[in-house]
């Protein structure tokens, strides 16, 4: 059983949802990155998704796509974020990490090369946003040889006859962007996740965590109560743009996460 598998095993026996947090690798700066991304177990997250820095995130809004340029001005790239994941294994066995993040930097640093590192540093999965299942001979299906999960996002958008091929390979779990448009965007409507959660049912059995433009405890705890896991990320990451020092990121960043810990923690009474 994967970490991923584990987890979500553990936490469907416990009739709760996971809560995934996101923060972008090297945001502000690699100690700083380091430290927040060590405290979030501690905090209550549940799933961590670390977002490799690109120059052109297309998927992210705005609070996003400046955690990118924050963390690339701070010199990071890829090497350090899979060193960071190896310091975060040091401390951590439990916790599933996924790498998210677009497929160029990828392709820069080298598949074979990127997988091999990644699976021996503690990562658990990839999200690569703009790799289409067209793709997978390119990174799903050689990442899921080395034990690599490879986790799709479907939308609104996704129709009943495409949604078998996006998910053809899929694992892990599977990630629903809950409204048409960027990350940190406006938030969908309860009824329509039920709905969308009920069509990704008929066509998979693997968890099923909704993200994009969940911003609150509430709108966690709600989320909570209809998907496997709920995502947060620009919320996280607004808490560090924010911050007056290097302390009071982390300090908001896990100050939130323990509050979206109790929402979903809460949940489902």
């Amino acid at each position: 059983m994967s970490r991923l598998q584990s987890r979500f095993a553990e936490l469907k026996e416990q009739n709760r949802a996971a809560l995934a947090t996101f923060v972008t690798a090297g945001d502000p700066n690699y100690d700083t990155s380091l430290a927040i991304l060590k405290g979030l177990p501690a905090a209550g997250a549940d799933v961590i998704e670390l977002g490799m820095p690109f120059t052109d995130p297309m998927a992210d809004g705005p609070a996003i796509q400046l955690a990118n340029i924050r963390a690339l001005a701070a010199k990071q790239d890829l090497a350090k974020t899979l060193q960071m994941v190896r310091e975060f294994r040091e401390g951590e066995q439990k916790t599933p990490l996924v790498l998210m993040g677009y497929f160029n930097p990828i392709h820069k640093y080298g598949v074979e090369r990127f997988i091999a590192e990644a699976k021996e540093s503690g990562v658990d999965g990839l999200i690569v946003v703009d790799l289409p299942p067209e793709h997978n001979a390119d990174l799903c299906d050689p990442a899921q040889v080395a034990g690599l999960d490879f986790i799709r996002l479907t939308t609104p958008t996704t129709d009943d006859a495409r949604l078998p091929k996006v998910l053809n390979g899929s694992s892990g779990f599977v990630y629903y962007v809950s409204v048409a448009g960027v990350t940190g965007a406006g938030s969908a409507t309860v009824e329509h996740v039920e709905q969308a959660v009920a069509r990704l049912r008929r066509h998979t059995d693997l968890p099923i965590s909704i993200g994009f433009g969940i911003r609150t405890p509430d709108h966690a705890a709600t989320i909570a109560r209809l998907a496997d896991g709920v995502v947060v990320g620009s919320a996280l990451i607004d808490q560090i743009a924010n911050a007056q020092d290097d302390k009071q990121a982390v300090d908001g960043v896990l100050g939130l996460c323990r509050q979206l810990a109790e929402g979903v923690r809460g949940a489902r009474g």
